[in-house]
């Protein structure tokens, strides 16, 4: 919940020309629901694209204060975020609302980027596969191997978001290497292979290098270093 309109496009006139020649990742900015249309207006023939930060998976109906896909891609939406770990938290969203949200989202044309990932108790108790299992399979696993070959997974350890704490290298990659044993488990070794599974939780310019340097990580989903044009364009930009 940070940005207003006027400060996403002041974001965008200065994060848009530190990363115009970027042509190796994708990039995607998850502004909140008010500022969606003057990011996309800002980024209009640029190589960025804009998400949506939650959804609702109704196609509409009475229910006050939500938001569906058809609605965030009519917007200009390309992708949203379902499941992070605040909306799970703060927002009941549990494993079966995930599911309900990456359908809907992938229904109407969007890239969900589906999260998961273990509080700092799970990991402490051992039991972060088996937090991680459960949630790939009461969430993502739901999802047709057709319907589930357009998303993203991202995982976040919830320990490491907005703590400073981020989990070293090591750690992220065995994570992102069980949810890809876990996708080949379900749907094939071929799916298993081609989905991207990004790291988020305390990604900042100075530890983005290292965990770039895992081949099981296949980006970065970025929290409060994003606000800053200058330090997401460092991790962006890294090499």
């Amino acid at each position: 919940m940070y940005k207003t309109q006027a400060e996403a496009r002041a974001f965008f006139t200065e994060f848009l020309p530190l990363v115009a020649g970027t042509r190796d990742c994708d990039i995607v900015i998850a502004p909140p629901f008010t500022a969606i249309a003057a990011s996309v207006e800002a980024t209009k023939g640029s190589n960025v694209a804009i998400g949506g930060q939650n959804l609702y998976w109704q196609t509409q109906g009475a229910f006050t204060g939500e938001v569906s896909a058809g609605m965030l891609a009519e917007a200009g939406c390309r992708y949203v975020i379902v499941g992070h770990s605040e909306r799970r938290q703060f927002f009941g969203d549990n494993d079966g609302v995930v599911a309900q949200k990456a359908r809907a989202a992938v229904a109407d044309g969007l890239i969900p980027i589906v999260c998961v990932g273990e509080s700092l108790a799970d990991r402490e108790e051992g039991r972060t596969k088996e937090v991680l299992s459960q949630q790939f399979l009461g969430g993502p696993a739901s999802l047709t191997p057709e319907e589930f070959s357009r998303i993203l997974l991202a995982y976040e350890p919830v320990w490491a978001i907005g703590t400073g704490r981020t989990a070293t290298p090591e750690i992220a990659a065995a994570a992102h290497g069980f949810l890809r044993r876990c996708v080949m488990d379900q749907y094939s070794a071929e799916l298993a292979a081609s989905v991207r599974i990004l790291y988020g939780g305390s990604v900042k310019p100075d530890n983005i290098q290292g965990l770039m340097a895992q081949p099981e990580l296949d980006g970065a989903l970025v929290g409060g270093a994003s606000l800053d044009a200058k330090s997401l364009a460092a991790i962006v930009n890294c090499r």
